[in-house]
This record gives C-alpha cells, sequence and structure tokens, in this order.
C-alpha cells in the first residue's frame, strides 16, 4: 500500500518522467544529471528510486504507484492512482504523508530529521556512504511527525525546495 490516505498537500510538480516500475510513498530523485531546465516535456527529466544515495538530488515522495501493464489486454483504472512506465509522475515537494516506506531496522521518532535512503526509503540518520555535513544536508527531506506505529507507517513532512 505503501501510503494512507492522510496527506496534507502544499506543493508538488509534474514535470518528471519514470521509467521503472515503482510503488507510491518514496523519495524519488534525479536520476540524470541533466534536467531541462524549464521544459515540461522533456526526457531527461526522469526520477528514480536510487539505489545509492550518494550525490543525489532528491526531488519529493512519489504519489502514484508505477506499473507496467499490457493496455492492449487492460483498460487503465484511473482511480488507482497509477501511471503507466515511461509517465509523468506526481511529485510531492512539501506536504504531510503517512507512509510504510520507512528504512528497514530503523525506529524513527517524532522530530527526527527525514533523509532519502537506499532505494527510495526514508531514513532517520544519514545511510549514505559518503556522509559528510554538508552531504547529509543534501540529502534532507524533511522529518518525522510521529514514530512508526504497530503497522510500520510513519508520518512524515516532506519539506524540498
Amino acid at each position: 500500500m505503501a501510503l494512507k490516505s492522510h496527506r496534507i498537500h502544499n506543493d508538488s510538480t509534474i514535470e518528471h518522467f519514470m521509467s521503472a516500475t515503482a510503488e507510491r510513498g518514496g523519495i524519488v530523485s534525479l536520476s540524470s544529471t541533466t534536467s531541462s531546465g524549464t521544459a515540461m516535456d522533456q526526457a531527461a527529466n526522469t526520477v528514480a528510486y536510487v539505489a545509492e544515495p550518494s550525490g543525489v538530488e532528491p526531488r519529493g515522495i512519489l504519489m502514484c504507484t508505477v506499473v507496467d501493464e499490457d493496455l492492449t489486454r487492460v483498460h487503465r483504472n484511473w482511480h488507482k492512482e497509477e501511471v503507466q512506465v515511461g509517465g509523468k509522475v506526481t511529485v510531492w515537494t512539501q506536504g504531510t504523508v503517512t507512509t510504510d516506506r520507512i528504512y528497514p531496522g530503523q525506529t524513527p521518532a517524532a522530530g527526527d530529521a527525514a533523509y532519502v535512503g537506499h532505494s527510495g526509503f526514508i531514513a532517520n540518520s544519514d545511510v549514505a556512504s559518503d556522509s559528510g555535513p554538508d552531504a547529509s544536508a543534501d540529502r534532507k527531506v524533511g522529518r518525522f511527525i510521529t514514530g512508526k506505529d504497530e503497522d510500520g507507517y510513519a508520518k512524515v513532512q516532506i519539506n524540498l525546495p
């Protein structure tokens, strides 16, 4: 599921494409170092759940599930918040969500800083391999409003420029 229905939206973007399947609720980062500036439909504006968060630029929280379905056999269900692989995705840059995409083995507490982790997980400490003081500031995406509940969900406030 990855996201619960409690969401507070402040700011979002729809200028990025995603070329791999993904479950909503994690932090996506630019997968290319060459974005296209102000153009809305440039293929260089791709985001992904990156395997290693070192040197990445987090863009926000993925708000739709990216699927790879044969659209000649299945009709798209617009009510599921699904996007076909290669399509534009909605990314929230500021807001509050309740997600279970918390870095495995971590137990965040209310008020902890939130960082982008491996594979789009949200971590309460900088888990990247180059964890210098300047690098961790670049990977900070917000803060935890609550700790994890019994189902593994936590409320996270995302605040990216």
